[in-house]
């Protein structure tokens, strides 16, 4: 049992290692290792949905900037087993709570119980809202929080009788980089475009092509991928406010964050949409997040795509029917890619669908598949390869 994870990152002790978790979304969680590898954390282990590493408050903020396929990322406060609400309560109340939470602080809670004997999340919510109370009354000395403050979101999660306590240190989720205010009806979530982009295989050399781009999330991910531009570089995080990091830490990984940009890349992006305005939202959300140099879009029918260069990189999400065309005119498309979509040296194929007849409909079986998923449909990225790595 791991008792008090939290004595290794309190505010009066810098410098010190603290266990962490990365949550991400389901069949991307060996992305999200090496990510967390590459920016020098420790004991990285991953599990379903999530990945345990080891780190002091710079790698805190290096996660949180530069975590390109990760959910969030929240410190591990403590691990215990409990099977009654006294045992429960006790635990979290031993706690050092105050080293975290100020007097005036706020600190909601949420969680979930998997095949555990306290099952109820309500209850379990209320209990370890009481006992964290209690402990910031004892070193308060007060009985009254207004909760004014800034946010301290605290999570728990217990599964087969093992609870562990969090605290959430990105507040909005990561894949909320900043660039797209507004999306297109259906767009696909920030870091599963990322993973795409990794899987695929996406490289600085690369000429990149969505012909189906939408608000050109996928266009975006893979420019700053291909770019090595930082995800988080132009926004902030909760533990900002907290006052654990220090500011010299933020600025220097800022700092850091331009230093790697690659400025000599001959990397480009060509998009297409049938939709005029996702055309423009493509453009504004390049803009945003300042990749429109690299991205060329225009109003296209999948129908009437047509390269022109020798090689190319083409990464898309169709519209599918659980999302905005029926299934058989979304099957129709899957056809329409297979004839376009030609089997030569030099280019690579990366699509993701739920439709398990998407095979048979695009002509051909993949080169390799896996499982993602896009929200909570379950998808596979259907991957050709380019005949020389075949």
């Amino acid at each position: 049992m791991l008792r008090h994870l939290v004595f290794m990152c309190s505010k009066r002790c810098k410098n010190m290692m603290m266990k962490m978790v990365a949550t991400c979304l389901l069949g991307i969680e060996g992305l999200v290792a090496d990510d967390l590898k590459s920016m020098d954390a420790q004991n990285v282990c991953a599990e379903n949905g999530r990945v345990f590493f080891d780190g002091d408050e710079t790698i805190l903020a290096r996660a949180n900037i530069w975590s390109r396929y990760a959910e969030r990322i929240l410190i591990v406060v403590d691990k215990f087993t409990a099977v009654t609400f006294e045992e429960l309560f006790q635990a979290v109340k031993a706690l050092p709570w105050s080293e975290f939470i100020g007097s005036a602080d706020e600190f909601p809670l949420k969680g979930f119980s998997i095949n555990s004997t306290l099952h109820s999340v309500p209850d379990c919510q209320k209990i370890i809202k009481k006992a964290i109370v209690e402990s910031l009354k004892e070193d308060y000395h007060i009985n009254w929080f207004e909760e004014s403050g800034p946010i301290h979101q605290i999570q728990f999660s217990i599964m087969k009788d093992e609870v562990t306590i969090m605290l959430d240190t990105s507040g909005r989720g990561l894949h909320k980089r900043g660039y797209r205010p507004v999306g297109n009806d259906a767009p696909i979530r920030e870091t599963l475009a990322a993973a795409m982009c990794r899987l695929s295989q996406l490289r600085h050399y690369h000429t990149m092509y969505d012909p189906c781009c939408g608000s050109g999330t996928i266009l975006i991910e893979g420019a700053m991928l291909a770019n090595n531009i930082a995800p988080g570089i132009n926004r902030n995080f909760d533990v900002d406010r907290w006052g654990f990091v220090p500011e010299k830490v933020w600025m220097s990984e800022r700092e850091r964050c331009h230093d790697l940009v690659k400025t000599d890349t001959d990397f480009v992006a060509f998009g297409s949409d049938i939709d005029p305005h996702a055309i423009e939202l493509t453009e504004k959300n390049a803009k945003n997040i300042k990749v429109d140099k690299f991205i060329r879009a225009s109003v296209c029918d999948v129908a009437r795509f047509n390269p022109t260069t020798e090689k190319g990189t083409l990464i898309t999400n169709p519209p599918y029917g659980e999302r905005m065309l029926d299934i058989r005119t979304a099957e129709k498309l899957y056809r329409v890619m297979g004839e376009k979509f030609e089997r030569k040296h030099g280019w690579s194929y990366g699509i993701i669908s739920p439709d398990e007849e998407f095979e048979k409909c695009f002509g051909r079986k993949a080169d390799k598949r896996r499982k993602l998923y896009n929200g909570m449909i379950k998808c596979q990225y259907y991957m050709y390869l380019s005949l020389i790595h075949i």
